[in-house]
């Protein structure tokens, strides 16, 4: 029977149009855009045939900005409105930005807004808005060879990026008229490009390891392909590491070669990396290379680097990335003889020693026969492929997972966590809390992202309130806080009062993200505190439960401590719990706990007159024959 497809009036459902969609790789040096033609995924090259656009843009007063090669040409004469690498800086607060070092040749303004704001020609602008007018370039670009307007993109950001850096590039895109159809991991784009689920070789299965050193981050991620599932077991990396600190160790070297001063002026500083980077791609070819230099003071400097000395200035880098290497096997429980396959990406993976120690940690060769640069673009446009609808036969499913665990803050300034790192996504969790005090009508929700117990060793990413909480007693109220991540990792937050139905919601969008090295060092001092951090957390936790004592026995003192009790009685509780007051302070949680046991027995007989009077105050006036189950009765 013939299948007939049904349209709105005046519409045609147009089943056989492709509909037009790319990958964009937004990199920290390069950017790049992709898309499926033919059935094959591809680069898309601009007018002089140049597929890599350099993440640079030039800012003037009097013309549009000027985007890519013509940019980047100009940076040493024009540093100050010339911005580059603005992937490193997007999602950062202005004191995560200056933690980043005093190499960024740019004027940053001061304003009362976390967001940092660079001073140009052309305006104060956000790292935002400079990554805004990359992607524009290369939807254009797109829009030329495809030969109409897209239906949306993929973007690709580092597996490490936080909530903060994820929703400030999905803001990028949204400036430059861009439907995101998904954010989507560097790595797991790599993985789609290789076509690790190859089906025509029965590799249907694997474990694989994508190393990816780009121009400012890297980025491990141990994925595992499953019947067209490819799942992210483990994710880590630097998103304050890449390419771009090779150049800089070859620039300090420089420097002391050459017997300048550090502090140098703005196009010195370009000068000084553009010549550092050049020597770097020689050396991935060559044993040697020549350098050339201009000095401020007119002078002219020349030297010759050898490998062995370029290797030496490196190999501190090369370790950071191979100690994540290693934390991502273990948060994934693997080993590297359970790795099937590595996988390089990004441009400085062409560094020879790269090569050699990630193929030392691995036990094998990795693979390369893709170029770097553009492995990733190519796997997002087929992902974008398929988001647009124009695989419909196509069942590979992408799982990411969160880089740290999110939770909110409890009484004592405790964390309880609601979504552990490492979870796949999308991923939606829900616990229940309730109120601390007696007639408690609202409660403050603070979101926070980090490995540790205390609220002061953890990330805020966001607070609101919940309102309109019936008075009750303490204890009574059933609020559910329900944390929900959709695939690009951007996280909603909402809480409810389960017997009102009164709710509040919030969309985390932190104005900045994480701070240089900051999950790294999250997660290594998850591991180095775990034994005190256990210890301030049943310290909170007894006091917690100390002060809900208190809080009880005055609420019932206040209630029917006269009517109960006779003077020498009262004032036998009010001495214990003024013991009892004083042992709250206590650092030792034992000494907490036996005081709250020896307050319970010294009102022991309290609460038995309490819950006597209770019952009797509930059978007054009432027959026995009332309280016997019909069953019994008869």
């Amino acid at each position: 029977m013939p299948l007939l497809q049904i349209a709105e009036p005046g519409q045609s459902a147009a089943p056989h149009r492709h509909r037009l969609a790319a990958g964009i790789d937004l990199g920290t040096t390069n950017s790049l855009v992709a898309c499926v033609r033919g059935s094959v995924a591809e680069t898309l090259a601009d007018a002089q045939g140049r597929h890599l656009l350099p993440s640079v843009v030039r800012f003037s007063a009097t013309a549009p900005p000027l985007v890519g090669h013509a940019a980047r040409d100009t940076a040493a004469a024009d540093p100050l409105n010339t911005i580059a690498s603005a992937k490193r800086l997007i999602g950062r607060g202005l004191a995560d930005v200056h933690r980043l070092g005093g190499h960024l040749p740019y004027c940053f303004v001061d304003t009362d807004s976390a967001v940092p704001r660079i001073r140009t020609a052309g305006g104060d602008l956000t790292p935002v808005e400079v990554s805004a007018e990359v992607l524009k370039t290369l939807a254009r670009r797109a829009e030329d060879s495809l030969g109409g307007p897209l239906t949306g993109v993929v973007i690709t950001v580092p597996a490490y990026f936080d909530d903060a850096q994820r929703q400030a590039t999905k803001d990028a895109a949204t400036l430059a008229g861009l439907k995101v159809l998904r954010l989507l991991s560097e790595p797991t784009a790599a993985a789609v490009a290789y076509g690790l689920d190859r089906r025509d070789t029965g590799d249907e299965e694997g474990v694989h390891a994508i190393y990816d050193l780009g121009g400012g981050t890297f980025d491990i991620s141990i994925l595992r392909l499953t019947r067209g599932v490819f799942e992210v077991l483990a994710a880590g990396g630097d998103s304050a590491l890449g390419g771009d600190d090779l150049d800089r160790a070859v620039a300090h070297w420089v420097i002391e070669q050459a017997g300048i001063g550090a502090d140098n002026d703005p196009g010195t500083l370009r000068r000084l990396m553009q010549v550092a980077c050049a020597a770097k791609e020689r050396l991935s070819q060559e044993p040697s290379a020549e350098l050339q230099l201009d000095l401020p003071d007119g002078r002219h400097w020349s030297g010759t680097l050898d490998r062995a000395t370029f290797n030496a200035l490196i190999d501190p880098l090369i370790g950071r990335t191979l100690t994540a290497c290693r934390r991502a096997l273990r948060d994934a429980r693997v080993s590297t003889a359970d790795i099937d396959a590595v996988v390089l990406v990004g441009g400085s993976t062409r560094v020879p020693l790269v090569r050699e120690r990630v193929a030392e940690l691995f036990g094998r060769a990795p693979l390369g026969d893709i170029d770097p640069d553009r492995v990733v673009a190519i796997g997002a446009a087929i992902q974008a492929d398929l988001l647009a609808g124009n695989r419909p036969g196509d069942d590979l499913l992408l799982l990411d997972v969160i880089p740290l665990s999110l939770g909110i803050e409890t009484m004592g300034g405790l964390v309880e966590p609601l979504i552990p790192r490492n979870t796949t996504l999308p991923a939606a969790r829900y616990q229940e809390f309730t109120t601390f005090k007696d007639g408690q009508t609202a409660m403050a929700i603070h979101v926070l992202q980090g490995e540790r117990d205390l609220v002061a060793d953890c990330r805020s990413l966001a607070r609101f309130e919940l309102r309109g909480i019936p008075p009750m007693i303490a204890g009574a109220a059933r609020i559910r806080v329900t944390f929900e991540i959709d695939a690009d990792g951007l996280l909603r937050v909402s809480a409810a009062e389960q017997t009102s139905g009164v709710s509040a919601r919030v969309e985390v969008k932190p104005s900045y993200g994480l701070s240089d090295g900051e999950i790294e060092s999250m997660l290594r001092a998850s591991l180095e505190h775990a034994g005190e951090d256990l210890a301030a957390r049943r310290l909170h936790e007894q006091r917690l439960d100390g002060e809900r004592v208190r809080e009880a026995l005055r609420s019932a003192l206040a209630r029917d401590g006269e009517a109960l009790l006779d003077t020498a009685e009262r004032a036998r509780i009010d001495q214990a719990l003024a013991r009892f007051e004083a042992t709250l302070t206590s650092t030792e949680a034992g000494m907490i706990q036996y005081a709250i046991g020896a307050l319970e027995r010294t009102c022991a007989f309290y609460v038995e007159r309490r819950m006597n009077r209770t019952i009797h105050a509930a059978m007054a006036g009432r027959r026995v024959v009332e309280f016997v189950h019909p069953e019994q009765s008869s």
